[in-house]
């Protein structure tokens, strides 16, 4: 199997010919959506049915075109971070788009003229109805056409660039370790990739070794966040929103009603993470609570540990327990070259799928060590992969969800993965399992929370002038004890979960933390409705994912029954995780 993913199903590089009349007509097309707009949507709304038809149909055709051309320089860039080609195009590429400011904003404009439209009366104004209602919404909060397109053009300089400053910092910074006597020096996703070492040891030779090697970047990655989350606040203000989470949770389809309900749930339930944290503490060794360097580390005697091939068969088999269209899916993923694996210089650390709607394929970057955790992950990916597949079929406009239900497929595969592992386990691998499972749902839940905390604190004091080093670590350091309460060692936590959580740095997408608590427990309630139901569930899954992209978040839970703004639901779920920690105790 190989450990490089393959991008020749878009192009075969920057100096193919067909890239570079894509790219040619990509001109074109701007140039003529930008005519269009301005002879159709600046004057009156006569004959509006028969000019949105054709501007939908237009940009269906020439956005997913364009998408193929991006797409390809920012996997190259993700693989490596150091390919100046690769930067130039996308620097290039992202300067184009921004012509799509125009359009966009005399559409959107054009749209808040009219009182009425018979959605019924014309096939694609019908098939797009979500998308014309949205938005029109948003052009209550634009800016003038002029001032739309400045601000873009701005971006490229602003949140855009600091955004690739954080990028090439974090890919390319190298960590010098020792490791069983030998100095070594290992990029940052490698060294992090320590934390699930089986020698505790070597987990906190990496933790102090990960901590300190931020010293080298820590000032910069800081302007990076002070430049980003200014520019939003000034963003927020100038469109009338009533705060950045307010605009956040606009863009996201989300009501407040639904966000409160989900934060004070997941607070109802620290105490019982805090429970597992003490428990896995005692399994260690620790007296008392658990430090930060141990929160990954593996628990119980059995050693999970896969091979590429290994953790591919493991996946699909799972998948395939559900449906055999997951399983094939899955299975062709890795036969066709979409995966990259392993660690190495200039790659991105973490993990992502990308969704690729013009090619009807996905590729899927990972730093694979080999752990059952690294495992899940991968199979975390594959969700987001299988959920682009279900929405193959739909328009290019249509095929675009909201960042809290992007995290729903991927959890729910993960869900399939671990419950079908621990239902085959030894009591050995039973522990190895659960802990992981926990492990992860802690993550989602405690830590995403302290991740929330800290974000929101930050963008209230932003407002204020820019924050020190100092302050951004003093803030984490705050919001890891407000989360995880007494279940962390107060003295080993992790104040620069800030510098290496590139979540923080998107230019476009703020509080991209709740996303990962509302996929998590939204998932765990589908999979207790699969439980329930069997295999007459999974044609309701895919017809679920296939509706996200045409739904706000309530009317797409409403699809299969769930009511979002109920705390009852989120409780429900977070009952699972609570009786799986009352087993983890048991051990």
């Amino acid at each position: 199997m190989e450990s490089n993913w393959s991008l020749e199903a878009l192009y075969k590089g920057l100096d193919d010919e067909k890239f570079s009349s894509d790219f040619a007509q990509m001109e074109k097309d701007f140039e003529e959506r930008v005519a269009f707009a301005r002879e159709n949507f600046s004057g009156g709304t006569e004959n509006a049915a028969s000019k949105l038809e054709n501007y939908i149909n237009m940009c269906n055709s020439q956005n997913s075109r364009a998408s193929k051309l991006l797409h390809f320089v920012q996997l190259i860039l993700s693989v490596n971070s150091e390919d100046s080609a690769a930067q130039k195009m996308f620097d290039k590429l992202d300067d184009m788009l921004t012509t799509l400011t125009v359009p966009d904003t005399l559409y959107k404009a054009f749209l808040a003229k009219l009182d009425d439209l018979d959605f019924s009366t014309v096939p694609v104004l019908h098939e797009h109805r979500f998308h014309l209602q949205k938005s029109k919404e948003k052009a209550s909060y634009m800016l003038s056409e002029q001032e739309e397109f400045i601000y873009e053009k701005l971006k490229l300089t602003g949140s855009n660039a600091w955004e690739t400053l954080y990028s090439q910092l974090t890919s390319t910074l190298n960590v010098p370790i020792t490791l069983d006597g030998e100095d070594k020096v290992l990029p940052l996703p490698a060294i992090r990739n320590l934390a699930n070492h089986k020698n505790a040891d070597v987990r906190k030779t990496a933790y102090d070794a990960e901590l300190a090697s931020y010293a080298q970047i820590e000032k910069s990655i800081a302007a990076c966040l002070n430049g980003i989350k200014g520019e939003t606040i000034t963003n927020f203000k100038l469109r009338g929103y009533e705060s950045v989470l307010d605009m956040t949770c606009k863009n996201d389809h989300m009501d407040k009603e639904t966000l409160e309900a989900l934060l004070e749930t997941m607070q109802e339930y620290f105490p019982v993470f805090r429970k597992y944290f003490k428990h896995k503490a005692k399994l260690l060794g620790h007296k008392g609570s658990l430090p930060f360097y141990d929160l990954f580390a593996p628990v119980g005697e059995l050693d999970m540990v896969f091979t590429q091939q290994e953790a591919a068969d493991y996946v699909v088999k799972n998948f395939n327990a559900f449906s055999d269209e997951l399983g094939n899916f899955a299975r062709h993923a890795f036969d066709n070259g979409w995966v990259d694996w392993i660690p190495k210089e200039g790659k991105l650390g973490g993990a992502f799928c990308d969704n690729i709607h013009a090619i009807k394929q996905s590729r899927i970057l990972t730093n694979f060590s080999g752990s059952f955790d690294c495992m899940i992950t991968l199979a975390h990916e594959l969700g987001h992969a299988y959920h682009g597949f279900c929405l193959d079929n739909v328009s290019y406009l249509n095929s675009h969800y909201t960042m809290p239900i992007a995290e729903v497929a991927s959890t729910f595969c993960e869900t399939l993965v671990c419950e079908a592992a621990i239902k085959s386990a030894s009591p050995a691998e039973k522990l190895v399992i659960l802990e992981n499972n926990l492990q992860g749902a802690s993550q989602v839940i405690v830590d995403i929370y302290s991740r929330f905390l800290f974000e929101d604190e930050v963008i209230k004091r932003r407002e204020n002038g820019s924050l020190s080093v100092t302050e951004l670590k003093d803030i984490m350091l705050n919001a890891q004890k407000v989360a995880y309460g007494d279940g962390l060692e107060a003295t080993a936590l992790h104040p620069y979960m800030w510098l290496c959580k590139s979540h923080y740095y998107y230019a476009s997408q703020h509080y991209y933390n709740y996303p990962y608590a509302f996929g998590l427990l939204f998932a765990k309630g589908l999979y207790s409705m699969y439980q329930q139901e069997g295999s007459a569930f999974t044609q309701k899954y895919s017809a679920l994912l296939t509706a996200t992209g045409s739904n706000t978040l309530y009317d797409t839970g409403k699809i299969i029954g769930i009511d979002i703004r109920d705390k009852a639901f989120w409780r429900s779920s977070l009952d699972i995780v609570a009786s799986q920690v009352e087993e983890f105790v048991k051990y």
